[in-house]
């Protein structure tokens, strides 16, 4: 009997990686992925150069997180700092359409739309179009080092990193101004933040898309774990419908044959053949024969592999297929399974659908019904009042009036709530107070003005008034600010 130190000694604590050299196949989901990709990376690497036309005052480029100026523009939509609701909003609804998406189809997202998943998948291709198929990739690594192996290598790991650069390059473009900061980037007159960004996205695109793969979604990442408990025995999922595929035809190749021996009753056997295509196709390595496993992304390219097994051997397609466990509990009895877009169609799902559509309409309504005009008022506090000539007492006040339209309006200051009140700039006449002021504010600007309110010195201590602000313009929006006015605790005190 081993000892614990004889398997420390000889048992390694961790199997190494094998690596993954996925097999080419044609079928309706590797189309569906090739669609998927070409839009993913469509959106990622051209939305930064789409420009928006949002007049003299606002920065032209259709999608732009601008950090200098604190704003967040998406084609007309334009997003300030105290907005960032919106934003909360689109991040809380991109986590319930994974919950819809997860408990409806399984991990479809992994499969289809992850970033991972598709800079993979683009990184497998390159390495294919220069090393060949599955078979040829085996026969180069197994190669001894030699000028066509080292120019191989040279040539996909150059193409990996031309790829991971613009990917880096893409992603800065989205906080610039595209156009100039490339200019910049390509001239070397780019901030040092700029190229740093670069970098590390340039590295971490070329490690986990290039070198890591599939060990990425097998051990890095949290989401399969958690999408575990979002799925459920009505959850669709890709899965080897053993019913009909055991017990296998190992090493049956002719169509008469398997058929012959298939519709005997007395030599009853499945339709797998045990040709592996299945896994050899698959991006994670895994056997889709075993049964559910992490590794399993459902990408549906092994269905597609079966399926031209199945056409070949003369056996019906979709020996692997999107299945939920309870339609495989019925089959596996010899019932006919519930139709797989009714799946679909369940309280489960159709309640985050309602969830997330009524958070998608309450932004809307929120976008479409927001004010393009706000005020926010601070009362200064050293000193808190002081004692006029004519006995009124003065406060001092810094209201910052926030003009979020693309053009320059001129706006009405005013204050309600205090009888006899009058109000000028700190750099203005007392003498020529009045109960409004006005004050141009440019466009997509936050101005800052420093106001001073008298009052009559009879009343209580802290007094509750409000600051309005009007816009002199065609849209005539307003905007109202609570504050106080103080005066001195025993009337007729002196500061």
């Amino acid at each position: 009997m081993s000892s614990p130190a004889d398997l420390i000694d000889h048992e390694p604590f961790f199997e190494a990686r094998r690596k993954v050299f996925p097999k080419a196949v044609n079928g309706a989901f590797r189309r569906l992925k090739w669609i998927i990709m070409a839009v993913t990376l469509t959106i990622y690497y051209v939305t930064p150069w789409l420009r928006w036309d949002r007049g003299p005052y606002a920065p032209d480029q259709a999608a732009l997180v601008d950090i200098a100026n604190r704003r967040f523009y998406l084609f007309q939509i334009e997003i300030w700092p105290h907005e960032f609701y919106y934003v909360a909003g689109m991040l809380i609804m991109a986590g319930i359409g994974l919950f819809l998406v997860t408990s409806a189809v399984g991990r479809a997202w992994c499969g289809y739309a992850c970033p991972q998943t598709v800079w993979t998948d683009l990184f497998v291709h390159i390495e294919r179009l220069i090393d060949g198929d599955r078979n040829a990739q085996f026969r180069l690594e197994k190669a001894p080092w030699g000028p066509a192996k080292t120019a191989r290598r040279v040539a996909k790991h150059t193409a990996w990193l031309v790829i991971a650069m613009a990917t880096g390059g893409a992603w800065i473009f989205y906080f610039a101004d595209a156009p100039t900061l490339a200019r910049a980037l390509f001239s070397g007159t780019a901030p040092f933040v700029a190229y740093a960004t670069v970098g590390v996205l340039t590295f971490t695109t070329y490690a986990l898309g290039g070198l890591m793969r599939e060990q990425v979604c097998i051990y890095m990442c949290p989401w399969p774990r958690i999408q575990a408990a979002m799925m459920d025995e009505q959850s669709l999922a890709v899965t080897y419908k053993d019913w009909r595929g055991e017990p296998r035809a190992k090493g049956l190749k002719r169509t008469h044959d398997l058929s012959a021996l298939a519709d005997n009753p007395d030599t009853r056997i499945g339709d797998c053949i045990d040709c592996n295509a299945c896994v050899a196709v698959c991006p994670t390595g895994i056997d889709i024969r075993e049964g559910p496993q992490i590794g399993c992304i459902t990408c549906g390219l092994c269905i597609d592999a079966c399926d031209e097994i199945m056409a070949k051997v003369g056996r019906p397609p979709k020996l692997i297929g999107y299945v939920t466990e309870a339609d495989a509990a019925i089959a596996r009895q010899g019932g006919t399974p519930v139709d797989a877009l009714r799946r679909l169609f369940r309280p489960r799902t159709l309640a985050y659908f309602c969830v997330w559509g009524a958070i998608g309409l309450a932004m809307l309504f929120a976008l479409g019904n927001r004010t393009r005009l706000d005020l926010s008022v601070t009362q200064n506090r050293n000193p808190e009042w002081v004692r006029l000539a004519s006995g009124d007492i003065r406060n001092g006040y810094i209201v910052k009036l926030r003009n979020m339209e693309q053009r320059p309006r001129t706006l009405e200051l005013g204050i309600s709530g205090l009888a006899g009140a009058r109000l000028w700039r700190d750099m203005g006449d007392r003498d020529a107070a009045t109960a409004t002021l006005r004050v141009d504010v440019g466009a997509d600007q936050v101005l800052p003005v420093s106001v001073f309110v008298a009052g009559p010195a009879a009343g209580a201590e802290h007094h509750d008034i409000a600051f309005t602000v009007r816009a002199l313009d065609a849209e005539g929006a307003t905007a109202r600010q609570t504050s106080r006015f103080s005066r001195p605790a025993i009337a007729g005190g002196a500061q």
